[in-house]
């Protein structure tokens, strides 16, 4: 007969191997800092685009992201933007997923996914940019 050893342990003892994976602080300031990133990328893209294309309209639109400032802005608010949406679903995943060949599969979707959408993202714009 096997006595319950779980008993005689103190509370840390119990508890030990059930607390954090100690990168949970790491991962919540790459959150907060792509998202301060993101209000300032997004400042200077949108509001650039929107005056030009009410005051210009698509000619005026088209020759604002000629702008090597504008395009550059617009690259870079992309690739921020894919990071920071693949790193949020990657915590949700991981938080409320439990079944891990369901979480891998979801991982590399969304991995995957958010990386070839920044890709067409950034060709679109060298689309507009050098008409390739």
């Amino acid at each position: 007969m096997k006595k319950d050893t779980a008993a005689f342990r103190s509370i840390l003892g119990r508890v030990r191997g059930l607390g954090s994976a100690k990168s949970g602080t790491h991962e919540w300031y790459v959150m907060r800092l792509t998202s301060v990133a993101l209000l300032g990328l997004a400042l200077y893209p949108i509001l650039g685009f929107f005056i030009y294309a009410v005051y210009g309209g698509r000619a005026g639109a088209l020759e604002w992201l000629h702008s090597p400032f504008a395009a550059t802005g617009v690259v870079l608010f992309l690739l921020v933007g894919f990071h920071h949406a693949a790193h949020g679903l990657q915590t949700v995943i991981e938080d409320y997923v439990h079944c891990s060949c369901v979480k891998t599969g979801m991982l590399f979707a969304v991995k995957f996914g958010a990386a070839g959408l920044a890709v067409l993202g950034v060709l679109a714009v060298l689309k507009v940019v050098v008409g390739v």
